[in-house]
């Protein structure tokens, strides 16, 4: 029986709620297949920093370097609360960027995904949506300007200033660049590269790499895109993107507008990839505004679990499992007031009862061979 250990960071805002939901999957697969998860609930966060002086504390540092995987709720709280917080300390630069620094998570998967069946939950027309929507957006995650030198202070003509640096060396394009290659090498054989090389000249090293590397994956088609033009075609033609590879800010762009023409970034988990362990996180933020009233989907924490039974455990068909009987709760006519409005033609269930008949689903289904 193999034996992993997990490290859940449930964070703020509705996250302990969704997280909850997550914990019913995992139990369920350990039932269903010869696996025993052990959880540990850590502190992530905001409330950490209000609980424990610090957004990522060591003890949940401890846990999280012991574990095989990490799974992470989202993170964040109101902006009148995060003024609370000193801006050094505030959960995305106190916890979250050291995190993926600590663990060298330098490639994040995000799954753009909409069966044909869940159209309704798209602004976008029908005719533009076809058969759905199936693309794998690929971010370059520890580099670039999020995690470049940074200086603020006063010029010589008394004006406050500002300056980051966007950085890269071709090592660090590399690395996320083959595991893009090799992503879409198991899916259509067609990389968009996203770039910006016709001002940044960040961008124009990272198309030397990709060009570098692509003889080495002579089956796929790369296609050069610049970024403005990639946001526009999402909105036009998304069904022309299979993977999409992209450094740091602007795949954290791309990919949350990726949430918006499936509707909702709720619809949106993702994986980050590190050398020796992962982490798994829905890629929304935290709403403290419905926090607390159980009626935010679960659907981007457990496809998260999904993620990381497949990518961290190799437990393939049971991931597809889980994914399927999470869409099959949409496809019955269920969903949550997150999501949907009243009149939508759907029957409102809260979070709990979403996550009990994703439970009850995966249970239908035959156990993996």
């Amino acid at each position: 029986m193999s034996h992993y250990k997990i490290a859940l960071l449930e964070g703020d805002g509705i996250g302990p709620e969704i997280a909850r939901e997550a914990v019913k999957v995992f139990k369920l697969v350990e039932e269903r297949n010869d696996v025993t998860f052990e959880i540990t609930h850590c502190d992530f966060g905001a409330g950490a920093y209000f609980k424990c002086g610090h957004p990522f504390p060591d003890e949940t540092k401890a846990v999280c370097d012991a574990a095989d995987a990490i799974i992470k709720g989202p993170i964040g709280l109101s902006h009148e609360e995060s003024q609370k917080i000193p801006v050094d300390m505030q959960p995305e630069r106190g916890a979250l960027l050291p995190m993926r620094r600590r663990y060298n998570t330098f490639a994040n998967f995000r799954p753009v995904s909409l069966p044909k069946a869940l159209a309704h939950f798209s602004p976008l027309k029908p005719e533009i949506i076809g058969e759905g929507i199936d693309i794998v957006m690929v971010r370059e995650l520890v580099g670039g300007l999020y995690f470049g030198e940074k200086e603020v202070g006063v010029n010589e003509q008394g004006l406050r200033y500002v300056r980051e640096t966007l950085e890269y060396d071709e090592g660090q394009i590399s690395r996320v660049v083959h595991e893009a290659f090799k992503l879409s090498m198991r899916r259509k054989k067609v990389l968009h590269n996203i770039h910006k090389s016709n001002v940044l000249k960040s961008s124009v090293l990272w198309n030397e790499v990709v060009e570098e590397i692509a003889p080495e994956y002579p089956e796929v088609e790369v296609r050069h895109v610049l970024v403005d033009a990639a946001a526009t075609l999402l909105c036009l033609n998304p069904g022309q993107f299979d993977v999409m590879v992209m450094e740091n800010m602007f795949g954290d762009i791309l990919s949350d507008q990726g949430g918006g023409i499936l509707g909702s970034l709720g619809l949106m988990p993702s994986s980050c990839k590190g050398p020796d362990k992962s982490y798994y996180e829905p890629s929304h933020g935290s709403a403290p505004d419905i926090a607390g009233k159980n009626i935010a989907n679960p659907y981007s924490m457990i496809g998260s679990v999904a993620m990381m039974l497949e990518d961290s455990f190799g437990m393939a068909e049971e991931s597809r499992n889980v994914w399927r009987a999470m869409q099959s709760v949409f496809g019955e006519g269920f969903s949550t007031p997150d999501l949907s409005k009243p009149g939508a033609g759907v029957t409102m269930i809260n979070t709990d009862e979403f996550g009990d008949k994703v439970v009850e689903a995966l249970a239908a289904m035959p156990r993996p061979a």
